[in-house]
């Protein structure tokens, strides 16, 4: 089973219909990086169970309710009164969303260590589960315990620097993480930010180096890049009619993770051993995941049954 970590909260997306200029009406709907990939996880089949706080207010009824529609385990799912999370989005004419984030006294903040099951093989954090205090450090040594028991480890970190008040300090605090990481997701912009507008494909490849089997660049139309000890493989993505970008990355996430698992190669020796076929196999299944999310409003990533078989 994989565990993700992290925060749920829900977007308020523009209505489409709303003219330049005004202020139209706002739609919630669910998601947060982390919740993301446990409901894409599910949707493929894959045994997963999401891990976090989210609050008794009707947002975490339907949030909650949510991950059992899509086959999510949520018995590390803690309840609190708490409000649940905002984010604001704004939505460039390509589709491409900015946020802005409401989160003081929100319930992610306040999730408490757990042990994770037995049958556990995988954890998977990112976004804000990994900035905002005091859930970040509970995520934090949870990263760093599961690895030292010899659990595989995702990271996607998915950076909202609005809510980093210490650039510096966050890269430093990344870099600690790298060698406890055996999948490392980011997008290219992510990939600047961190690099602090260094070149992203050399930094791709110096973080590679300080333990994650690989390194896997998201750009957006222009594809996937995995980094490897081996060097680099590239797929493109595939052309479709972009409704919004929201939820692509995380569906990104979650496909690798569900190819790897599929494969019997959710470990680090298993995804060193993955050859250039089998990089363009799990890379062309991601995208091809990502492209139906982003062809849909929100966070709404595809069913097994929707994608070729991979």
């Amino acid at each position: 089973m994989i565990v993700i970590g992290g925060e749920a909260l829900v977007d308020l997306v523009p209505d489409p219909a709303t003219g330049e200029g005004e202020l139209g009406p706002l739609h919630p709907l669910l998601g947060g990086g982390p919740y993301n990939v446990a409901i894409a996880l599910g949707r493929l089949g894959v045994p997963a169970a999401f891990y976090a706080k989210v609050s008794t207010d009707q947002f975490g009824d339907k949030l909650v309710e949510r991950l059992l529609a899509s086959d999510v385990d949520v018995e590390l799912v803690q309840r609190g009164p708490e409000p649940t999370t905002l984010a604001v989005v704004g939505l460039a004419e390509d589709g491409s969303a900015r946020y802005s984030f409401h989160t003081e006294g929100t319930a992610t903040r306040f999730v408490t260590a757990r042990e994770l099951p037995e049958r556990t093989t995988a954890l998977c954090l990112g976004t804000l589960g990994m900035v905002l205090e005091p859930g970040a450090s509970v995520y934090e040594e949870a990263l760093f315990r599961e690895a030292g028991r010899g659990r595989f480890i995702a990271l996607d970190p998915n950076i909202r620097a609005d809510l980093i008040t210490d650039a510096d300090a966050y890269r430093a605090r990344f870099r600690s993480w790298l060698p406890s990481v055996g999948l490392l997701k980011v997008s290219d912009d992510d990939a600047e930010w961190l690099a602090d507008g260094g070149d992203v494909l050399a930094a791709a490849r110096d973080w590679q180096r300080q333990g994650p089997a690989a390194v896997v660049l998201t750009r957006g139309a222009d594809g996937l890049t995995a980094v490897t000890a081996d060097g680099e493989v590239t797929v493109p993505g595939e052309r479709v009619e972009v409704a919004d970008t929201i939820g692509a990355g995380d569906t990104v996430q979650a496909a690798l993770l569900a190819w790897l698992h599929r494969n019997d190669a959710l470990s680090a020796a298993g995804v060193r051993g993955l050859d250039r076929e089998q990089w363009e196999r799990a890379l062309r299944f991601a995208a091809a995941a990502a492209a139906i999310t982003v062809s849909r409003p929100g966070a709404e990533p595809p069913w097994i049954g929707e994608l070729p078989t991979d």
